[in-house]
């Protein structure tokens, strides 16, 4: 017998197996997946030929133009294709990272309610100032603020946005991988920021204003409280102790994000910090991985991809490469499918 799995989607991924009848037991394809892609059997061949759909459009946490703030540098037009940009009437003053199709993770501190009222977000912005063929925009349907947080301590720093409408994955705009419960990100463990905020404390970024980049390395709780006091595990830091690279006003809800092959993880949201990248005061920001359980929460279905970070860099199996959930029962070999 042989299968032929015919896509509906022209961007996909595929990897081919071979498996016979007996082994793969396809029935059915379930409503949910339907709508993505069609099966066709025939009964001529006793080897099944089945290529399997891992994740029906964009893999969370890749970015394929990527070859690689304070401190930092010009990011060329797609290298962080989740990063988002939140404006007001006054314009930029956020950032974010895309984690579905529809939900955006940022900072608590960026908005003073739950008012999703007059604000406007970019996805696969470029520059503040020019051009930027490859973006989209959406309204807010929705601000969900962290209940706990605290405006004094800054702990729980967190927020989620749901978009008016959901928006098309492409080069330029992709979701992140999220660090799951539980993940270690071990001291020196290099991550990248990004952002549009001031260059140096009360310097804006310069005309054109381009996304800008930065390398810090991960700084541990223990140190970081050495600097600040009242570090709780809700919070991770990066920074150089000499200072010179640091996220700084404009980049607060933006992504601290770290690379395992070639997959990227969100570990932190930007939080706050002593000036802009003052030595021995490394940036802080919310722990990703510490709000799992709250953002599957609020976010039912075509959940983000949460992936474990351990201290030797590993990601763990299952839906580390999926842009939602995934279902393991679909059928009885064990490959995912990304139902979102």
């Amino acid at each position: 017998m042989s299968f032929k799995l015919v896509l509906s989607h022209s961007e996909v991924s595929l990897t081919t197996y071979s498996r016979t009848f007996s082994e793969l037991q396809l029935t059915r394809i379930p409503s949910r997946a339907s709508k993505h892609f069609n099966v066709y059997v025939t009964r001529r061949m006793e080897t099944a030929i089945v290529s399997i759909l891992f994740c029906f459009k964009k893999f969370c946490g890749t970015a394929p133009l990527n070859t690689r703030i304070v401190g930092g540098e010009d990011a060329a037009a797609g290298t962080w294709p989740w990063q988002a940009s939140l404006h007001n009437s006054f314009g930029h003053f956020c950032g974010g990272s895309l984690i579905n199709n529809e939900w955006i993770l940022t900072a608590a501190h960026c908005f003073s309610s739950n008012s999703p009222t007059g604000f406007i977000v970019y996805l696969g912005r470029d520059t503040q100032q020019s051009l930027n063929p490859n973006e989209v925009s959406r309204t807010l349907s929705r601000v969900i603020r962290h209940e706990n947080y605290s405006s004094t301590t800054n702990d729980n720093d967190i927020a989620l946005l749901q978009l008016s409408s959901s928006v098309e994955f492409n080069n330029f705009i992709r979701p992140c991988c999220l660090a799951a419960d539980g993940s270690v990100f071990p001291g020196g463990t290099s991550c990248w920021v990004t952002g549009w905020g001031d260059i140096r404390s009360g310097v804006s970024l310069p005309s054109p204003q381009r996304l800008q980049e930065v390398n810090v390395p991960i700084v541990t709780n223990s140190d970081c409280s050495n600097s600040y006091g009242g570090i709780t595990d809700n919070m991770i830091c990066a920074g150089l102790t000499e200072g010179g690279k640091d996220s700084c006003q404009g980049d607060s809800g933006g992504p601290l994000v770290s690379k395992n092959d070639s997959i990227w993880v969100l570990a932190g949201v930007v939080s706050f910090g002593n000036g802009c990248a003052e030595p021995n005061f490394p940036g802080v920001y919310a722990r990703v991985s510490q709000y799992q359980s709250w953002i599957n929460s609020f976010i039912a279905t075509n959940r983000p991809g949460f992936v474990s970070f351990q201290a030797d860099s590993s990601l763990t199996t299952g839906a580390a490469n999926c842009c939602g959930s995934c279902s393991k029962n679909i059928y009885s070999f064990l490959f995912f499918f990304c139902l979102a």
